[in-house]
């Protein structure tokens, strides 16, 4: 795949804007707390920097099906190199301050609704069929590594340069893709220039005539809701209450959880994958069958070997849904279904950590970790079975 010159550019591209990304994730969450000292506000604008983009992304999306997708990721790109450059002279100027750090995280989050899915639905241009599901694994790789490897820039940059050298550095990595994207050679589609409303309206009814990528859709943001906030709050607390409770023990666990994300997506992209909503709908029972044990653990080698198969195991559930989705799905809509997708991320990750610290406070930690894990297992259980009654358990074909 990485001898498919435009496939590389994507690759590469994408890779230096989620090493940004990442570091830029980190930066704010550091900035809010040095202005703040209180976990309220680096939680809200954690919250203002998702929040848009569960209202904007679908809108979005669709000016993604109707016009030029790579000119639209570069404009994304451009316009949130603008907002990020205005941070280092702010930060100079001594006036970033919290209301300014939150309205600037709401822009960044308008301005790239529309990225994620115009970059989905850009890939099956470049990439033949039979090669989606290695084509989004190495992308997985480069954006989980990138992504992984952002935050621990934070502290050197810091220690030998100072923060605005930080979001100059963001930056540059937003006009750095911008820059892999004007070199990429992508086949244009003509459209028809409808209007939004009908637009949308034929995209969810060509979504309702594929109940396999609905099923898993859906599956993916429920299983989100109960999984995601036990990795940030739940991990937390596990280290705080039964682990040792040292920073040092927290950002190791996530660390090894990230790394085995990064090593299930290189091993995705190597199998030939035959059922690709069931896998991604079962990916979730086995991911819930080892955060259910999580809890009961009290050495942080136990809770290192258990995140390591559940990261690992993370991997199965969005590669194999970005491919069904690019194969079930016209090109004429493939953004808005991804925007759908990616808004529903968006809304999960939002409420995910509310719900976890609900359940940490009213059952504790271990019965927390084990009902996380058993709600997952119940929702995969569900999907499969409602896959197979829809009779979606078949090979996904690309439609004409």
């Amino acid at each position: 795949m990485l001898r498919n010159r435009d496939f590389l550019l994507l690759f590469a591209g994408q890779g230096i804007s989620r090493l940004g990304d990442g570091l830029y994730t980190a930066a704010v969450a550091w900035l809010a707390w040095t202005y703040s000292h209180d976990p309220g506000a680096v939680a809200f604008v954690a919250v203002a920097a998702n929040l848009p983009t569960f209202f904007a992304t679908v809108i979005g999306a669709s000016y993604a099906d109707r016009y030029d997708r790579r000119r639209l990721m570069i404009a994304s790109d451009l316009g949130r190199a603008a907002v990020v450059a205005l941070a280092p002279p702010l930060l100079l100027a001594g006036v970033l301050s919290l209301p300014v750090l939150t309205i600037g995280a709401v822009l960044l989050s308008l301005i790239g609704a529309p990225f994620a899915p115009a970059r989905n639905a850009i890939v099956p241009r470049i990439v033949p069929p039979e090669k989606l599901v290695e084509a989004n694994g190495l992308l997985q790789v480069a954006f989980r590594s990138a992504y992984f490897v952002g935050p621990l820039m934070l502290a050197p940059l810091l220690a030998f340069a100072s923060m605005p050298v930080v979001f100059a550095i963001n930056a540059a990595t937003f006009l750095i893709s911008a820059a892999t994207l004007v070199r990429m050679r992508v086949p244009h589609v003509a459209a028809d220039r409808v209007g939004l409303r009908a637009d949308l309206a034929a995209g969810f009814a060509v979504l309702r005539e594929a109940p396999d990528v609905m099923v898993v859709i859906g599956t993916f943001v429920l299983a989100l809701v109960a999984a995601s906030g036990f990795l940030t709050v739940g991990v937390v607390a596990l280290v705080g209450s039964k682990l040792g409770g040292h920073g040092g023990e927290y950002g190791l666990l996530l660390g090894i959880a990230g790394l085995a994300e990064v090593l299930g997506a290189f091993a995705v992209a190597k199998l030939r994958i035959r059922n690709l909503a069931l896998t991604a709908v079962l990916a979730w029972g086995l991911l819930g069958a080892f955060r259910f044990p999580l809890g009961l653990t009290t050495t942080p080698l136990a809770a290192g070997a258990l995140l390591a198969v559940t990261g690992f195991s993370s991997a199965l559930t969005d590669i194999p849904l970005v491919a069904l989705v690019q194969r079930r799905i016209p090109d004429r809509h493939l953004a808005k279904v991804f925007g759908l997708w990616e808004g529903g991320i968006a809304g999960a990750i939002a409420i995910a950590p509310v719900i976890a610290a609900f359940l940490i406070a009213h059952v504790g930690v271990r019965t927390g970790f084990m009902l996380s894990g058993v709600t997952l297992m119940a929702i995969s259980a569900a999907a499969a079975l409602t896959l197979a009654r829809a009779g979606a358990l078949r090979p996904a074909e690309r439609p004409a």
